[in-house]
């Protein structure tokens, strides 16, 4: 229990969320993907400022809580392109988009195509069936 607690102490020095901190934080923000939640709750939560959360999930992380927030939702709606039958709007509400013109405004910047032509690349092919002569 006191190497736990000494390796929390050592993320803390080195400007890092602490485990339990950067857990309750991704978790936060995946349970709350469709409403959003504001960084200053998420801050509450991991007893931090704002400011000072921010910091340290940068350097946990490697990417801001809006950065990071964002991605979760891109790659969120990837898996609901490739495998739901929901129109872009539905999903664009699904993964906490403001509307569909800001998702596929986003889905592109991040991936590079549209939602609509990503989802057209990555549907199942329908699988044929050979018959076999008996």
């Amino acid at each position: 229990m006191k190497a736990v607690h000494h390796c929390q102490q050592l993320q803390a020095a080195a400007g890092k969320l602490a485990d339990w901190q950067e857990a309750i934080a991704k978790e936060l923000m995946l349970a709350n993907l469709d409403a959003g939640i504001s960084v200053a709750e998420v801050a509450e939560a991991c007893a931090l400022s704002r400011s000072h959360f921010t910091r340290k999930f940068k350097e946990s992380t490697c990417q801001s809580p809006h950065v990071w927030l964002r991605q979760q939702r891109v790659d969120k709606a990837m898996e609901l392109l490739r495998h739901s039958p929901l129109s872009l709007t539905q999903i664009a509400m699904e993964c906490g988009f403001f509307d569909q013109a800001h998702f596929c405004r986003v889905f592109a910047r991040s991936q590079g195509m549209t939602p609509l032509a990503f989802k057209r690349q990555h549907q199942a092919q329908p699988i044929e069936l050979q018959r076999v002569a008996c």
